[in-house]
């Protein structure tokens, strides 16, 4: 099961394949067709706030992109969990400053799932920690 990170979630569903390599892009093809793809809810609430404060653009209201991108490309609602919050709460905030990273990583180790990002802070948490199984969506 893979859990995209916010930034791979838009990426895949805008079809920006500059920016996701060739073996992300082939794991997401399997986990499409296994329908095993999940956003958590931390994603809906960071792609809505970067449209409100004008980071992210969308050629659809957000709300409508929100429905259209879960209904697409095999991905299901990840929801939070408490056990998934007691999880992020204890990874150290020097260890990922991100309250939302911290909620991502959680989610994907709850899930028993790999986190698939390009974020440079988690991808080093990962490899110093061993604690999440990640992918770097460069690759």
């Amino acid at each position: 099961m893979l859990v995209l990170d916010t930034h791979v979630w838009v990426w895949s569903v805008e079809g920006d394949t500059r920016r996701v390599g060739r073996l992300s892009r082939q794991a997401l093809s399997r986990a499409e067709s296994a329908d095993r793809i999940r956003v958590s809810l931390v994603s809906v609430f960071e792609v809505t706030a970067l449209c409100t404060v004008g980071r992210l653009r969308l050629a659809i209201p957000v709300e409508r992109w929100v429905g259209e991108a879960l209904g697409a490309a095999g991905a299901r609602l990840a929801e939070l969990t408490p056990s998934m919050a007691v999880d992020a709460g204890s990874i150290p905030d020097h260890a990922l400053a991100d309250p939302m990273d911290r909620l991502l990583v959680a989610t994907a180790r709850q899930l028993g799932a790999t986190l698939l990002t390009a974020d440079s802070r988690i991808l080093s948490y990962a490899r110093e920690t061993e604690s999440v199984r990640v992918q770097d969506a460069s690759r």
